[in-house]
């Protein structure tokens, strides 16, 4: 950061001083934590040699925010794969069954809103295609914070609703399916080769929320990688260029992550197992009716308190699948 030519290039510089902070909130964790022990043992050892019992509420209480801080901030080192510390981008995409998994998509959309607010980052809307009736067909947002990649990661795959819906005058159950896509935001220093003969791009006018330019200017870009048929699309910023950056930028992603992809099902073969990728194979369930319950089937955690997952209260199926690959990836080496 002293370095002369630190801000000539202002994304980057962001960037440093993001990772910095990041870093150092890490250190200052680790500071108080050690300092909370510290008061713990004193006061233990103040009741003990004083024989005083009023201490042990206190010394117990404590003990238990310890270890449940302790528990996160371990989490928080254990997410040192290459692209975790990375910027998320999340795509929702609902599943057959019209207004009624458009609703479902629009509400976790709005959970994962809270979630990364809660968590102190920043979401940005890249693309929101609303539904005809209610909820939303598809939406693409880029969720900012040190580590957004590493915790998100947790929550790709199909997520299952059932529920009475209230878009049905009778009164049925029905069963709603939303896939969620993660991918890292991928740095301009990883190369991703991109040919331009290889890109369609299209131009069209923005729909949804965005200001008054809105409609008035074909200012959206969608771009189509011609070779591996993935598609993405920004319509949020008010110039054609700076949409453009944005698409390519997630392009950029989607190829990282299709590469990924390829090289697990090559080791899946290897390894002679079949991974199971039907709309059936939900990740999680969240059903509203005839109980409440949210359960993870990867690691069976599971929740009656649906209120508060769909505020946002997701810590405990993110902690427990990181939690569960961290002991495969040590079980296999």
């Amino acid at each position: 950061m002293t370095a002369p030519d630190f801000w000539d290039d202002n994304d980057r510089a962001q960037s440093t001083i993001a990772e910095l902070n990041a870093v150092k909130s890490v250190v200052e964790q680790f500071q108080k934590l050690s300092t909370d022990h510290e008061d713990l043992l004193t006061m233990l050892e103040l009741a003990e040699e004083e024989n005083d019992e009023s201490l042990e509420a206190d010394i117990a209480s404590g003990t238990a925010e310890l270890v449940r801080k302790a528990n996160e901030f371990e989490l928080q080192l254990l997410l040192n794969q290459p692209y975790d510390k990375l910027n998320a981008i999340l795509e929702l995409h609902p599943g057959a069954g019209g207004t009624e998994s458009q609703d479902w998509a629009q509400m976790l959309y709005r959970m994962y809103t809270r979630w990364a607010e809660k968590r102190g980052f920043k979401v940005e809307v890249l693309d929101y295609l609303p539904g005809d009736e209610a909820g939303i067909k598809s939406v693409t947002i880029l969720v900012k914070g040190y580590n957004a990649y590493g915790y998100l990661k947790a929550e790709k795959g199909v997520h299952r609703l059932v529920r009475i819906s209230p878009f049905d005058a009778s009164g049925r159950r029905h069963t709603s399916f939303v896939s969620c896509d993660i991918m890292p935001e991928i740095d301009d220093d990883i190369e991703i080769d991109i040919r331009p003969d290889d890109l369609k791009v299209d131009t069209y006018r923005s729909s949804g929320a965005g200001g008054q330019h809105v409609n008035k200017t074909e200012s959206a870009i969608r771009i189509t990688h011609i070779p591996s048929g993935i598609v993405v699309a920004v319509q949020t910023e008010r110039s054609q260029i700076a949409n453009r950056d944005r698409a390519m930028k997630m392009l950029r992603s989607k190829l990282y992550e299709k590469k990924i992809e390829e090289q697990q099902q090559h080791l899946a073969e290897i390894r002679g197992e079949q991974s199971d990728i039907a709309w059936g194979s939900q990740i999680r369930s969240y059903v509203f009716h005839p109980y409440s319950m949210v359960k993870d089937h990867r690691t069976s955690v599971e929740t009656g308190n649906v209120g508060a997952v769909m505020d946002g209260d997701i810590d405990a199926f993110i902690d427990g699948y990181l939690r569960s690959q961290i002991r495969s990836e040590r079980t296999e080496s």
